[in-house]
């Protein structure tokens, strides 16, 4: 006997086809996509707690500097990873999971393009963080103190060519090699008029002016850099010449904490003299 309620053969419906999974399934699904993600976000992230907590005055610098290298090694391994699976991909002809994989790879190229220049300042230049224009008489602070260990590890202390040399000798050597262009400029204004520009011109940097003597021809000042906030201590001198009429302007920024500078003093002292002097004329030694 028949059963009516049995589909026959003719009108059994198809099969269906299993469901493709969606956008966020294939997501969910990207193991290799999430770890990049996790390493190439997870660096500038890290980098910016590191630094931030620093600045705040969470830990201190040193803590915070100490993990960068870190930081840097988990953004390297993000782009190792990333080239790794690109390859493995297509090596075994299968097509390339890309909104993680490029995300991950797209921040880890932002975050280590960012730090380049500081990695190459400090392959290049000298490790050093005091600046002046006037090595044979720096200006001298009045107010602000000069670290107490401004003088420590200086480099060159094994060279043969600086041997004898006492560290402030050293300094002065490695110093005029690395930055030969930072030196005296002469200003055709009195020096209080130079001084009361310099002020104007700390006071748009955001510096924290500490003193400003324009009769002693001096401005004392401390700009904080960096989301680290390490400060730098800056003492500008203005000395009379051709009987009032010009000033002779030296310039002094030195790094609070830390041995090498990256070449933030000399960059600060180029820019702020080019900015009081307009044009320059250089100044004998």
């Amino acid at each position: 006997m028949t059963n009516h309620n049995e589909p026959t053969s003719g009108n059994r419906p198809a099969a269906t086809a299993p469901a493709k999974p969606g956008k966020l399934g294939s997501l969910r699904r990207d193991p290799k996509g999430w770890l990049v993600v996790l390493l190439g976000v997870g660096a500038p992230l890290a980098f910016l707690i590191a630094a931030g907590g620093s600045g705040l005055g969470l830990w201190g610098w040193q803590a915070g500097m100490a993990a960068v290298p870190w930081i840097v090694l988990a953004a390297l391994l993000a782009l190792v990873l990333a080239v790794v699976f690109v390859l493995l991909n297509r090596r075994k002809g299968r097509e390339t999971r890309w909104p993680l994989l490029g995300l991950g790879t797209l921040a880890t190229l932002g975050f280590l393009a960012y730090l380049a220049p500081y990695g190459v300042a400090y392959v290049t230049l000298p490790a050093i963080h005091d600046i002046t224009t006037d090595l044979a008489d720096p200006p001298p602070f009045v107010v602000l103190s000069l670290r107490a260990d401004n003088w420590d590890n200086i480099p060159g202390a094994n060279d043969d060519d600086k041997r004898g040399m006492n560290p402030r000798q050293r300094w002065a050597t490695v110093h005029q090699d690395a930055y030969p262009d930072i030196r005296s400029v002469r200003i055709d204004q009195p020096v209080a008029a130079v001084i009361g520009k310099a002020q104007r011109l700390a006071e748009d940097r955001d510096w924290d002016i500490v003193s400003v003597n324009p009769d002693e021809g001096r401005l004392e000042a401390t700009d904080t850099v960096s989301l680290f906030g390490m400060k730098n201590d800056i003492v500008i001198r203005a000395r009379a010449a051709e009987n009032g009429a010009a000033s002779i302007i030296d310039m002094r920024s030195v790094s609070r904490d830390g041995v090498h500078d990256l070449g933030i003093n000399a960059k600060r002292v180029r820019d702020f003299l080019s900015d009081l002097s307009g044009t320059t004329t250089t100044a004998s030694q």
